[in-house]
């Protein structure tokens, strides 16, 4: 039987395409192709090219068995698969491969953005531009079920984590599909201090009732920042009889914290066990693979064009979403600015900055890195900042020299005078190297890591 390469291709990329989230989808998997299909006695082997090594890299190590399972349900026999960098030859955007829905905008009546207005809901923060990988794809899943049977299967759901790890991202992106699945349903989102603040209105103009039936009569309540109620004994008790209130009547609650509820201080105990009852999950910081991501989505939004290897350099030296988004913002002026193109130099010296933009990541003395350094490699003082040119003295060397700069936002000067008294021109050479090593070299990032959480 003859198959087409690119009918085949367009059918088992639909198939993948119900099985991964539209960010995961938009990311890797629409950056390939099939470029042949060979039969081998009782064997198919198909030869996936894809646009960037980074894409090979991912695709072949993740969703390797993703795409061999539906191959071989396409072709009924057993199948290799054979990856290799190349660019497709025919954009086949027709073939819907590259279209996705990522950005697209809208498609509805002015309804529609009235109830998110009302609803208090961002309508550019939706599941489809919201990157998955495993550090949050437990809470993506539970999100996606709760707007296909709101009420019933996780309620309420709580989600926790860090700041920026994209808690209210996904808690917008439920009401953007509540709202997208019914337009007539209540939703709204609000803080833990705009609820707080809604009570003393009520209060104040005497207006309580109001307020309780804007608050109980809702399908779904989703509120960020839960924790901050905590310790306010009346906010506490309405708050008590809303959450029974929506969910006795079928309502879905969300709620956001910056903790789990049993390290929430202050909060009631009546409060915690209801919180308890559903499903808690937690989003942890975003790892390397989905900040490259989360950066690419960002960078699409705003129109930026990044090569690979500059997604992967930023992503290596920030890791913080929220970080990312502003340096992107950082980046993009600064090189329309000097009227240049964005490359590795103009990104090296502004990640060489970072630490006088973004605030000190950590606290401590240079004493403190210079001991953490040494003791991580366990190398002694002298060794580390004497003058020895040996491979495993100068990678620490230079490591100590881009977290005094970056973390501690130490002048170059200074930085050269606690280590060894060496050149400024020294201390740059190590900065821009090791940002550049960050993004490829996976141990690094491990070393850095490491040392930062000894710190």
């Amino acid at each position: 039987m003859d198959y087409d390469n690119k009918t085949l291709w367009r059918d088992i990329l639909e198939s993948v395409r119900v099985s991964v989230s539209p960010a995961i989808f938009s990311t890797w998997f629409s950056q390939t192709h099939l470029m042949g299909l060979n039969k081998e006695k009782e064997r198919f082997v198909a030869s996936v090219g894809c646009n960037s090594p980074y894409v090979k890299t991912t695709i072949e190590s993740r969703y390797f068995g993703l795409l061999q399972d539906a191959l071989v349900s396409f072709l009924g026999k057993p199948c290799d698969l054979v990856f290799s960098v190349k660019q497709d030859p025919i954009k086949s955007t027709d073939a819907g491969i590259l279209a996705t829905p990522l950005f697209e905008e809208e498609k509805g009546d002015e309804g529609f953005a009235s109830s998110l207005r009302k609803a208090r809901i961002r309508p550019a923060l939706t599941f489809e531009n919201f990157a998955v990988s495993s550090s949050n794809q437990m809470a993506w899943a539970a999100a996606e079920a709760v707007v296909k049977t709101p009420g019933s299967a996780y309620n309420p759901l709580f989600v926790w984590g860090g700041v920026g790890v994209g808690k209210t991202h996904l808690m917008n992106a439920v009401g953007v599909a509540m709202i997208r699945k019914d337009s007539g349903a209540k939703v709204l989102f609000c803080t833990g201090e705009e609820f707080t603040n809604d009570i003393v209105e009520g209060i104040r103009n005497k207006t309580t009732q109001s307020f309780r039936d804007k608050y109980r009569r809702l399908n779904t309540l989703v509120v960020d920042d839960i924790q901050f109620i905590a310790g306010k004994d009346a906010v506490q008790e309405e708050f008590f009889h809303t959450f029974n209130a929506v969910t006795n009547a079928g309502g879905q609650v969300i709620l956001a914290s910056d903790r789990p509820p049993s390290e929430i201080s202050k909060l009631e105990e009546r409060l915690k066990s209801r919180f308890e009852a559903g499903l808690i999950v937690d989003i942890s910081a975003p790892d390397f693979e989905l900040r490259c991501a989360i950066l690419q989505i960002k960078a699409k939004e705003r129109g930026v064009e990044l090569p690979m290897n500059i997604v992967q350099m930023v992503a290596g030296n920030i890791d913080s979403a929220r970080k990312l988004e502003g340096f992107l913002v950082r980046l993009s002026s600064e090189a329309r600015l000097r009227n240049s193109e964005i490359n590795e130099e103009l990104v090296g010296s502004l990640l060489g900055k970072r630490g006088e933009e973004n605030g000190q990541p950590i606290k401590a003395s240079p004493a403190d890195v210079v001991n953490s350094v040494a003791k991580y490699y366990s190398l002694g003082k002298r060794s580390l900042l004497g003058a020895s040119r040996a491979r495993p003295v100068a990678r620490p060397r230079q490591i100590l020299m881009y977290l005094l700069r970056t973390q501690l936002q130490l002048p170059l000067v200074e930085v050269g005078r606690l280590v060894g008294g060496r050149d400024h021109t020294t201390v740059m050479h190590a900065v821009e190297k090791i940002s550049f090593l960050l993004s490829n070299d996976v141990q690094i990032r491990q070393d850095i890591l490491g040392i930062k959480n000894s710190l």
